[in-house]
């Protein structure tokens, strides 16, 4: 599944948008906790947009959330939206369906 992932990024002004697209397991799961990492400080909020996912594996989902609390995630202001938004949200964070 990993092969058909991708992670568009757009930065405006203080935010970071991260469009996931394709299929997203527990090697999509290491992409996109990469990507915050690299990319996450200094943005005001971190669009994270699901609309474009096909597949959410349930273990790709368990390994992210399991390993954002790694990252410094009181710093990072997470937003998740489309359709996987609550699936893929800590519950601290917001999620906004599309």
């Amino acid at each position: 599944m990993g092969n058909r992932f991708h992670i568009g990024i757009h930065r405006n002004s203080e935010n970071l948008h991260l469009r996931l697209e394709g299929d997203f397991d527990k090697s999509s799961a290491c992409e996109l906790l990469h990507t915050l990492q690299r990319l996450g400080s200094g943005s005001r909020q971190i669009f994270i947009h699901t609309t474009c996912l096909e597949h959410l594996d349930p273990f790709g989902r368990d390994h992210f959330l399991h390993n954002l609390s790694g990252l410094k995630t009181q710093s990072l202001h997470l937003r998740f939206t489309g359709g996987y938004a609550a699936q893929m949200a800590p519950e601290a964070t917001a999620a906004d369906p599309e």
